[in-house]
């Protein structure tokens, strides 16, 4: 097992595809197989299974990419260590996240930079991909983090989660049912940003299907407030009501036939824009990502599995809906 074949590994597993991260690799798919296939048998464990479209991690493959990516991380940062003080570096910089990260991703990267690089002024604007790609490309802002962005040939673009998509419900709405399939959720009245819409349908079309939303309502937290009065049903990544989840005011369920993710990748001006301050807050904020990914802030547990260990607590009893 070497750092290319952890390379592999990772981007595979975070573009759901061998096709797609052979060709963003350079490598022939049969080269990109053997790879992952040495690393499985040196582990002594499967890390993908194959759906009708695409691939997808085992939870041995979920465990591996957490250590993966942390070793990558370090390597690279270890590199910039050397390369450069991060104390010396001085600059203004402005990053772009989406409505769905900001409140996840901005609290520890504003920390990491005040702490360890106070020469950078750090600005944090808020938009959903759509509107932050040509800020970007014309360089009215120098990092954003893009959900599923398409490829450019003036950006430098680094993959840093593949994040499952999720049915988000109130607690009980669903009943016993542990899942969704694709059927149900093209069924479904949902809520959804109207953002997030295209970037599910993106994927859902390869298997012939489309949302049919009641409502598109492009604010998270107003999309939040409804589903949790029982008005609704929405569709979001794993990590935009985590808390809520995990607190029993949420219920979360996996789309069980199909990998419905979204790709988040950090995308920053390639060398000709490019400055010492913007390379140390996109090291910054990649570290912030796999810091995340290892605390599991872009997967949810089983189906109701917080609302259940809330009501087992002592002296818990269940709540009565209200509408």
């Amino acid at each position: 097992m070497d750092m290319r074949a952890l390379k592999c590994f990772v981007w595979t597993a975070e573009l759901g595809s061998i096709t797609r991260a052979s060709s963003e690799l350079g490598i022939v798919q049969s080269a990109l197989s053997r790879k992952i296939q040495h690393i499985e048998e040196e582990l002594g464990a499967t890390l993908f299974t194959r759906l009708p479209r695409g691939i997808q991690l085992t939870p041995a493959g979920r465990q591996f990419l957490e250590h993966a990516r942390r070793i990558l991380r370090e390597v690279d940062f270890a590199k910039s260590e050397l390369k450069d003080h991060p104390l010396s570096v001085e600059g203004a910089v402005t990053l772009g996240l989406s409505p769905t990260l900001a409140p996840i991703v901005a609290p520890g990267c504003v920390e990491h930079v005040r702490r360890y690089l106070p020469g950078i002024a750090l600005k944090v604007v808020e938009g959903f991909s759509s509107a932050l790609l040509d800020p970007l490309l014309s360089g009215r802002i120098d990092i954003a983090v893009l959900t599923n962005p398409p490829r450019s040939s003036s950006l430098r673009q680094e993959p840093v989660v593949s994040e499952e998509v999720v049915v988000v419900t109130a607690p009980g709405a669903r009943g016993i049912r542990p899942f969704y399939t694709v059927e149900e959720l093209c069924r479904e009245p949902v809520i959804v940003t109207s953002s997030f819409r295209t970037v599910v349908d993106e994927q859902l079309r390869k298997l012939g299907k489309q949302l049919t939303p009641s409502m598109e309502i492009d604010s998270v937290e107003a999309i939040r407030r409804i589903v949790i009065k029982g008005n609704a049903v929405s569709i979001m990544p794993a990590s935009t009501y985590q808390e809520d989840i995990k607190a029993g005011r949420l219920e979360a369920f996996h789309i069980a036939d199909a990998n419905i993710h979204r790709l988040l990748v950090i995308c920053s001006p390639l060398e000709g824009r490019s400055t010492q301050a913007i390379q140390q807050v996109v090291e910054a904020l990649a570290q912030q990502f796999s810091a995340l990914a290892e605390e599991g802030a872009f997967r949810i547990a089983s189906p109701g599995k917080a609302a259940q260990e809330q009501l087992a607590r002592p002296g818990m009893k269940p709540k009565k809906r209200t509408r």
